[in-house]
C-alpha cells in the first residue's frame, strides 16, 4: 500500500514530443471496444524495470545508484498486438542488442540499491491500452523510428490523478 512516505517508481525509455505524437497516432488507429482504457498520450513510454513503492528516504541513493552506461540506439516500433490479459501493445520489429544491454545493466544495478529485478523475461513494448480484450488489431501503421539516447527514473502518482513525473534522465 502506498503511503505519503513512499513513492512508486519505474525506469523507462521516455519519448520526446515527436515520438510521443507518433505513438498517439498509432494508438488512435485502434478501434477501442467499450470499456477499454487507452493510455493517455502523456503517459506513453517503454518500461525497463518496475520498481514499485519505495521509501521516500531511499530516493537519493536510487537516483545515483541507477546510473549505468548506455549506448544510444535506434528503436523501430510497429508491431501491434493484443496480449492474453487484454493489454494492447506496440512492440519493436527487432529488439536492438543495445536495449537488451541497457536492461541487463539496470538489472545488475538494482541489487546495489536494495532491489531485486523481475525474474520474468523482458518483453519491450509500449502499452497502448488496458482492458482491450475485443479490440481489432490494426493491420499496419507507420513504423516509428525512435532514436534512444537516454532512460529515465519516473515517479507514478496514479492514485491522486497527477500522473507521471520524470525524476531524472540518464544519458
Amino acid at each position: 500500500m502506498e503511503t505519503a512516505s513512499s513513492t512508486r517508481l519505474f525506469l523507462a525509455l521516455w519519448p520526446d514530443a515527436a515520438v510521443r505524437e507518433q505513438l498517439r497516432e498509432w494508438r488512435d488507429l485502434w478501434n477501442w471496444p467499450r470499456g477499454a482504457s487507452p493510455v493517455h498520450t502523456g503517459k506513453l513510454h517503454m518500461t525497463l524495470h518496475f520498481l514499485g513503492n519505495q521509501p521516500g528516504d531511499s530516493l537519493p541513493a536510487l537516483l545515483d545508484g541507477l546510473a549505468v552506461p548506455m549506448s544510444p540506439f535506434q528503436l523501430q516500433l510497429g508491431v501491434a498486438a493484443l496480449w492474453h490479459n487484454g493489454i494492447a501493445v506496440l512492440s519493436p520489429s527487432v529488439v536492438p542488442s543495445a536495449l537488451l544491454d541497457l536492461h541487463a545493466a539496470l538489472s545488475a544495478a538494482l541489487p546495489g540499491v536494495g532491489l531485486q529485478p523481475e525474474t520474468r523475461d523482458y518483453r519491450p513494448h509500449v502499452t497502448m491500452a488496458r482492458r482491450a480484450g475485443r479490440v481489432e488489431i490494426p493491420a499496419n501503421g507507420p513504423v516509428i523510428d525512435w532514436q534512444v539516447d537516454h532512460y529515465t527514473l519516473v515517479e507514478s502518482k496514479t492514485g491522486d490523478g497527477s500522473g507521471y513525473t520524470v525524476l531524472r534522465e540518464y544519458r
